[in-house]
């Protein structure tokens, strides 16, 4: 794919840090006319991300290099394949080196775990979605990675549609401890309507709140930690009554579980943990 204009700027900003422009331990070590080829080597085994931008990292330093690509993004790796070779100057493949490699490491992690997910609940129809748990200023980058993971995200930011989370629930007075003020959800899902016509998912947190919030049809409930037979009264519920509603389970999912949550008939499953903590796949350029 063409690389996006902000992938570049980051890739820039990255190499900028690293003052990969005045690598003064390069500069008097490697005579500045020589050329080498290195290779990028896996250390584990995993799904492939970031390998474009891994190429314009070392294009910033070199264009004059020739960067071949032995596995695409979204390929599956297994240790010690080779992802990609790379011939040029030598100066400038040192330089880049860490910053391509990290780039790497980082959303082929995404990837990997995001895949694992996905494979473990194929045949349900439910799709695995990211969260807003991203790295500041990587965002675009590590939902890039989820995608090729096979999964989706959630909302970009906070300005693509109403998302009702418990805390506005509590501070808007719908929800005061233990009690729902039905009217007072009515009321906030009216004023929402007038104001806007972009989707409106609220989160919930029990079997109660959710009869009371599916009563307004919303687009989308989200089903925060809720216990599999909690999930599966909803799933019945929503389709007895409600069946324009679609359902997203939420909390805790990780590979052991999410194959049970997805068999319950949930339309989403968010996971934070693809993108605020995955881990990162081990890559090394040896020459």
């Amino acid at each position: 794919m063409p690389l996006p204009n902000s992938f570049k700027r980051l890739a820039r900003k990255a190499l900028e840090e690293d003052s990969a422009r005045n690598d003064i331990t390069s500069r008097l070590t490697v005579s500045a006319s020589s050329r080498s080829q290195a290779a990028i080597i896996a250390k584990d085994n995993g799904v492939v991300c970031g390998i474009e931008i891994a190429r314009f990292v070392f294009s910033c330093l070199d264009r004059s290099n020739e960067f071949k690509i032995h596995k695409h993004d979204g390929d599956r790796f297994t240790y010690r394949e080779k992802i990609a070779t790379i011939n040029g100057k030598t100066r400038a493949i040192l330089g880049a080196e860490r910053m391509a490699l990290n780039f790497l490491c980082l959303l082929s992690g995404t990837a990997t775990a995001t895949r694992r997910l996905v494979d473990k609940v194929r045949g349900y129809p439910v799709t695995i979605l990211s969260t807003r748990k991203t790295t500041p200023t990587l965002r675009k980058l590590e939902e890039y990675a989820v995608c090729i993971g096979g999964g989706s995200h959630h909302r970009v930011s906070l300005a693509d549609w109403v998302l009702i989370k418990d805390n506005h629930l509590r501070a808007s007075g719908c929800v005061k401890g233990k009690t729902v003020n039905p009217a007072r959800i009515a009321r906030i899902m009216k004023k929402i309507r007038r104001a806007t016509s972009t989707t409106i998912e609220v989160e919930v947190e029990n079997l109660s709140e959710f009869i009371h919030v599916a009563n307004n049809l919303p687009d989308i409930i989200m089903l925060d930690n809720f216990p599999i037979e909690n999930l599966i009264a909803a799933v019945r519920l929503r389709n007895k009554k409600y069946p324009g509603i679609k359902l997203e389970a939420s909390g805790g999912v990780n590979e052991q579980s999410v194959k049970a949550i997805a068999a319950t008939g949930v339309d989403f499953i968010s996971v934070g943990s693809i993108t605020h903590s995955p881990r990162a796949i081990d890559f090394s350029l040896e020459f």
